[in-house]
């Protein structure tokens, strides 16, 4: 096993440490993983696309009071080494399971998955599910998600090229303007966990690692649907109804009636995803979207761990 305490690593990253964490060396790469609490099943949160794992902490340190908890950086996220090609989900899945046995993390594991993350969790629960007491799925991603799109934001997004379309340098006042809303979001986090956490945010490096696993998107949802249906684990989903400011923030010109539509088609399936197996539940969060679920409803995603640790 191989443990360190958080040191910089590239000139990207040496500006902000991590505020917490200690990395663990995988593969050959070095991985930052926060544990806090004792006992199990285990509770691990996998970050959304563009996110990290201490944008969760905010629930993190709760369930901490009641079992295991841990958050982490997958590789090419965060403050965990970087690769040339965003790795596929079996891969992540490997990754993770190698992790928490290096950091000697105790199974089972009530694995939290946010949009990415979802898919993650997901395939996890679906190759090792002896070793996952339950799933909470946090507005995540799913191999037919476009089948329940509307067709004119499908075309539209397949038509939107990140890199051509962001500058290589972020507006000052796009780092403003994203620097207030993760501001407002996090606002009584302790000043030591949120402000490192903003700077690296804001950083171009961080804002493109949401965009470049886009042109890998269609190979991650092809290794889904190889993966089969998702075994018999307690399954709680949780659907956000409504638009926030991350998604205006980064809008491409969807209007607010097809995103609404399509709000509803992923109402129904997620509905559908919990209908597929005999303890799934989907849980409709009003107020949020999908970006800030977790930041502004984390007693709906608390709720959904306990329920599924009570079980």
């Amino acid at each position: 096993m191989s443990e360190q305490q958080p040191e910089t690593r590239s000139e990207a990253t040496s500006d902000v440490p991590p505020p917490l964490g200690r990395f663990y060396e995988i593969d050959g790469r070095r991985l930052l993983l926060h544990r806090a609490g004792s006992g199990g099943p285990s509770v691990v949160f996998l970050p959304g696309g563009g996110a990290v794992g201490l944008d969760y902490w905010n629930i993190h340190h709760q369930v901490a009071e009641l079992t295991t908890s841990v958050v982490y950086d997958r590789t090419d996220t965060g403050w965990s080494d970087r690769v040339e090609e965003p790795p596929g989900c079996a891969e992540v899945t490997d990754e993770l399971r190698r992790l928490l046995r290096t950091a000697e993390v105790p199974g089972p594991y009530v694995l939290v998955g946010h949009s990415l993350g979802g898919l993650y969790a997901r395939l996890y629960a679906t190759r090792h599910p002896d070793e996952v007491a339950g799933l909470v799925l946090m507005e995540t991603d799913h191999e037919d998600y476009s089948a329940y799109t509307p067709q004119e934001l499908r075309e539209m997004r397949e038509a939107w090229d990140p890199q051509e379309a962001l500058p290589d340098r972020m507006p000052e006042e796009a780092v403003r303007l994203y620097r207030r809303m993760l501001g407002e979001m996090m606002a009584d986090w302790p000043s030591e966990i949120r402000e490192p956490l903003i700077d690296r945010h804001v950083s171009r490096e961080w804002i493109m690692d949401g965009y470049k696993i886009l042109p890998h998107r269609d190979r991650f949802l092809d290794e889904m649907r190889q993966a089969g249906p998702l075994p018999d684990v307690p399954l709680i989903l949780l659907t956000a109804m409504d638009i926030d400011d991350f998604k205006k923030a980064v809008l491409i010109g969807e209007s607010e009636a097809q995103l609404r539509k399509e709000i509803d088609g992923k109402r129904r399936l997620y509905t559908d995803l919990a209908a597929s197996v005999p303890r799934g539940e989907n849980r409709l969060v009003e107020g949020v979207g999908h970006a800030s679920i977790h930041w502004r409803r984390p007693d709906a995603v608390l709720q959904a761990v306990k329920d599924l640790l009570g079980r």
